[in-house]
């Protein structure tokens, strides 16, 4: 195992960069746990390497280290791909089961199919869910225009897998399945490249594949997990983009008569970072998951400013004297037009099979209601569509029409009332005492994991205030953006799915907390993080005792996942059962 960090990456960007005596601050914060800086060289700050795991595993598995060395370098993508095959293998068992459009799949899943044969969303009539269902050919597509209130991505998205296999269940959850089948690879190469290690990357990973909501959601037609996806690639591409700036910056650096890297303030002033796509890519990415659901402009605004602020760091560490100065005058207007004005190109690009018909809902509204306006300059189309967000706004704020699955957002984290999404009993159940059996798809996150996240992040603000480690401010970043927005509308009826948008980085929590109670790599400089020398005798004890902890806690994780299965997928169980697993009575 390793830690949750390597030596060389521990406090990164904190303090000066020359390795100065920490200031009269940083002694006060002592007291909470602050503790200096490891010295490191400035290039392993700026660029850390990755760690490898102690010749002891490979020891006790008799491997010779030729081989261990060729296994490593398959682990990088061998184990994330291993991890990515058993989600995949979950998520797509069953998948066209329950035979029933369930929940907010009555929306999509038709919108969806309207929308990749005419170009715009139909109104459909009342109950023909069940026709559907029984024959998808005789049911014929409306040409009426549908009222609808979410962007087109997720719906192109959701209708390509009915283009590929049919008007059912299967093929409205094929591409949801898809999706979440690969956050789940992103997610193991995102922990990888953030901890600098592949057995963390892979931890990741393996805990979102046996979350329950992200499960659930992998195999429902619905927008969330879409956004998810798009919110995720986004970070991952913003994570890449900050390793390889920095790298730049450290190439550009001056190497002193014995090799040595050292910091440059003219050069860290002013260099320029050059053409940056990682950066673009993210910009896109945003643009997809805004255009699936507004929620994602928010975490627009939360990366575009961590991104930035990623900056200042690199150029502080490269030893700037007014990093902020710099990153004004050199990367603040490239981090803007490569995010902000892309994902709104991104936005308006989603909308060309509304924009290209004439039968589209308020399409033709600038040629009629809107005619005579100051802004009839602008092209029709792009007025009907501003007056369409505009009604689109007012409906999103405006709903808060009683649901029996509301909840609040200060209850999500702990499970306070997940959404049923399909539940179905069946009498003469002779291993019932009750005579019935139930089937149910709860849309409920794992709980053991949901409510060791809760610690989690508190060690992570911790680690982020105290430590000044960037990837714990990361990591809050990812959940703050996905979570906080909602508290801002708590009179609107909001539901606990909506927090699959920051699952993966309750998962990166989870694994940084894991990868701290395993502890560091006997001598390694992090053990002074722990308290621990070089010679301390109990360093490998405590090590063996935390990998046993956190050990036990994983598989703790996966038993509870299995536990619940029954609910996540539908499975018909004595009602007896059933009731067992309802621990909280909101969840029922």
């Amino acid at each position: 195992m390793t830690s949750t960090a390597p030596e060389t990456q521990r406090g990164q960007d904190a303090g000066d960069p020359l390795g100065e005596q920490p200031t009269s601050w940083q002694r006060r914060l002592r007291r909470f746990g602050h503790v200096p800086r490891p010295e490191t060289s400035l290039r392993d700050r700026l660029d850390p390497p990755w760690t490898r795991p102690g010749r002891q595993v490979w020891s006790v598995l008799a491997i010779p280290p030729h081989v261990a060395d060729r296994l490593v370098r398959w682990s990088a993508w061998g184990g994330p791909l291993l991890v990515t095959l058993v989600a995949g293998l979950l998520r797509f068992w069953r998948l066209d089961q329950p035979n029933a459009v369930i929940f907010d799949e009555t929306y999509y899943a038709k919108d969806a199919w309207a929308l990749v044969n005419q170009g715009y969303e139909g109104s459909w009539p009342k109950d023909v869910d069940k026709l559907i269902l029984k024959d998808p050919s005789s049911v014929p597509i409306p040409t009426d225009p549908g009222y609808v209130v979410h962007p087109p991505v997720g719906k192109w998205i959701i209708g390509f897998g009915e283009q590929l296999f049919g008007f059912t269940p299967f093929g409205w959850r094929f591409m949801v399945a898809v999706l979440g089948t690969i956050s789940v690879l992103l997610l193991c190469r995102i922990g990888r490249r953030l901890f600098r290690s592949t057995f963390l990357g892979c931890l990741a990973g393996l805990l979102l594949a046996v979350d329950g909501l992200h499960f659930v959601m992998s195999r429902t037609a619905l927008l969330d997990l879409i956004v998810m996806f798009f919110v995720l690639a986004a970070f991952g591409c913003l994570v890449v983009d900050r390793d390889r700036s920095r790298r730049r910056l450290a190439d550009a650096l001056p190497v002193d008569e014995e090799g040595v890297l050292r910091p440059d303030a003219r050069i860290a002033e002013t260099l320029r970072l050059g053409w940056r796509p990682w950066r673009l890519g993210a910009g896109v990415m945003l643009g997809l998951a805004f255009a699936t659901k507004w929620n994602g402009l928010y975490v627009l605004a939360a990366f575009g400013l961590m991104t930035v602020l990623w900056d200042v760091g690199a150029r502080r560490t490269a030893g700037a004297a007014r990093p902020y100065m710099a990153v004004l005058r050199r990367d603040l207007v490239p981090a803007f037009f490569s995010t902000v004005p892309v994902a709104i190109v991104t936005y308006i690009v989603s909308w060309t099979g509304w924009i290209v018909t004439d039968k589209g809902y308020y399409r033709n509204w600038a040629a009629t209601e809107g005619k005579g306006s100051s802004w009839s300059w602008l092209p029709d189309w792009l007025r009907s569509l501003w007056h369409y967000e505009n009604q689109v706004y007012d409906f999103h704020v405006g709903l808060t029409s009683g649901h029996t699955y509301e909840s609040n957002p200060w209850s999500w984290l702990v499970l306070g009332r997940p959404v049923s999404y399909f539940y179905e009993e069946q009498a003469g159940c002779k291993e019932s005492s009750t005579g019935k059996c139930a089937a149910e798809v709860l849309a409920i996150g794992t709980p053991l994991l949901w409510w060791l996240a809760c610690f989690a992040l508190a060690y992570v603000v911790w680690r982020w205030l105290f430590r000044r480690d960037w990837r714990a401010g990361a990591i809050a970043c990812g959940v703050a953006a996905g979570w906080v927005p909602w508290f801002f509308y708590q009179e609107r009826t909001i539901f606990l799915f909506y927090a699959v948008v920051f699952v993966p980085f309750l998962c990166l929590a989870v694994t940084m907390l894991l990868g701290a109670i395993v502890g560091p790599a006997a001598g390694t400089g992090a053990r002074a993080d722990l308290g621990l020398t070089s010679k301390d005798p109990t360093g490998e004890r405590r090590r063996t005792l935390g990998a046993i902890a956190a050990g036990v806690l994983v598989l703790l994780i996966i038993w509870n996942f299995i536990y619940f299965w029954p609910l996540y997928t539908g499975t018909s169980i004595p009602e007896d059962l059933w009731r067992d697993r309802m621990w909280l009575d909101t969840w029922v």
